[in-house]
């Protein structure tokens, strides 16, 4: 699935991690990016981002993830951190019930500043915390079900189902990208086949990944 990370790529896709101070946002993007976990990981101040290389479909993808602060003092990049997102992970912590409440907060925010088409994986982190759990999976997958998002649980601690959660919403931006280029050279080709000097309107139609999608849950 991985390219080497000099290799040229065919797409640059951004994506964002989202979610309450200590859920886990940072151990999840080390785990992802180097296979790496830091027990006493500080939170993280302001903004931190990588790069991994994934390929996809014979495409070669650099995935460039954002990683955030969760707490309110540090939201002042918010409008900037979503931009050019095509993808988020929005994380929440088993075992703490509000960092689940507040799932609804951070979705209206993503909502809000990010791009109407984005690709949203929902991740309920700290799966190896079971005996501590306070958000049960079907609650998880109930909400994910509502809002049109794909559903995992996560431990970036034993490394389970990190990977998928990354590659599930890369694969699905990949998805949504080439369906909106063939919408695009389709119109095109529509276009250059009309005379008279008329002025085309190009309508660029909508592939909207945040709501209706059929990811699956597990």
């Amino acid at each position: 699935m991985e390219g080497s990370f000099d290799e040229e790529c065919d797409y640059l896709f951004k994506a964002v991690l989202i979610g309450d101070s200590a859920v886990g946002k940072s151990n999840l993007l080390s785990r992802f990016a180097r296979d790496e976990f830091l027990l006493d990981s500080k939170p993280t101040i302001g903004v931190d981002f990588a790069y991994r290389n994934i390929k996809v479909a014979d495409k070669l993808i650099k995935a460039q993830i954002w990683d955030t602060a969760g707490q309110e003092r540090f939201r002042a990049v918010t409008s900037s951190y979503y931009r050019g997102a095509l993808g988020a992970l929005l994380v929440y912590d088993i075992t703490r019930k509000t960092t689940f409440e507040n799932m609804k907060k951070w979705l209206h925010e993503l909502r809000k500043f990010g791009d109407s088409n984005m690709v949203v994986v929902l991740a309920g982190n700290k799966s190896d915390l079971g005996h501590s759990r306070e958000v049960d999976v079907e609650e998880g997958r109930s909400f994910a079900k509502l809002e049109g998002l794909c559903f995992l649980e996560t431990s970036a601690r034993e490394n389970l189902n990190v990977e998928e959660a990354f590659l599930q919403m890369i694969t699905k931006i990949y998805e949504v990208t080439s369906q909106k280029n063939l919408e695009e050279k389709s119109n095109d080709n529509v276009s250059s086949t009309l005379h008279g000097g008329k002025q085309i309107i190009n309508v660029e139609h909508e592939v909207s990944a945040t709501k209706h999608t059929s990811c699956c849950s597990t």
